[in-house]
């Protein structure tokens, strides 16, 4: 073998940045133009998973036996779980200089910062509106934006994309 054929070839399209491994929630710079992490309700709190998780199985058991139906049970399953999918399963956020991505297991919404006029932090996450003052219809019409370990640097990227004058009159 030549010296030239030991070359080692990477298939990695970032080059010089490490990939992700699985269940970091690490975000990237907001001065990089871009900054996606990924939220996992579920595993943050295991007492209030295996809480709710028991709850769920009980109301289950309860239908299936006020019922008698295994498709009422399962239809009851479904509901339920569907209701709660964004604690139990993993919701990545991807901020970018023209839009917002929010990609859970079974949908993708994708928004322009241009559509949100202002926006709401809270110890969980931030709210962001479509109306300049608060209304009833933003948690209908808004994008609530969930923290993973990183609310500074997603309020400064919100502030940045969202003008604080604008919010004002």
């Amino acid at each position: 073998m030549s010296p030239d054929n030991d070359k080692q070839i990477s298939l990695d399209l970032k080059a010089g940045e490490s990939s992700p491994k699985p269940g970091d929630t690490n975000s990237k710079k907001p001065e990089s133009g871009v900054l996606e992490w990924t939220t996992h309700p579920a595993k943050k709190n295991l007492k209030v998973t295996a809480a709710v998780s028991v709850f769920l199985v009980s109301l289950i058991v309860i239908v299936y036996y006020v019922t008698y139906s295994f498709w009422f049970m399962a239809l009851g399953a479904a509901i339920l779980f569907g209701s709660l999918a964004s604690f139990f399963l993993p919701t990545r956020f991807r901020l970018t200089d023209e839009e917002i991505i929010v990609k859970s297991t079974a949908q993708k919404s994708i928004k322009k910062w241009a559509q949100f006029r202002s926006y709401y932090p809270d110890k969980n996450g931030v709210l962001l509106s479509p109306f300049i003052r608060p209304t009833r219809l933003e948690n209908f019409r808004g994008v609530y934006i969930r923290f993973s370990g990183n609310p500074d640097e997603v309020i400064a990227f919100v502030k940045k994309h969202i003008n604080k004058e604008e919010m004002e009159d």
